[in-house]
């Protein structure tokens, strides 16, 4: 992965980094299943409990082209 710092897409553990909050249970019960993202480094993810419910924080750099789409829908 190139060092893109200083752009619109950096993708290190530099940069900026943001948060989308997404469900894990989908309306039957079942569990989502998440994949570690390729497209940046300072990917994680967590559990947490939101209001009662159970949802997966995902951590993205900003400049993710994943990150973007989650946070375009």
């Amino acid at each position: 992965m190139a060092d893109r710092s200083g752009s619109d897409q950096d993708v290190t553990y530099r940069a900026p980094v943001g948060c989308v909050d997404l469900r894990a249970f989908d309306d039957e019960g079942n569990a989502y299943e998440i994949h570690a993202c390729h497209d940046c480094l300072p990917w994680h993810a967590e559990v947490v409990i939101v209001d009662g419910e159970i949802l997966v924080r995902e951590w993205h750099a900003v400049g993710c082209p994943q990150f973007k789409e989650l946070i375009g829908d």
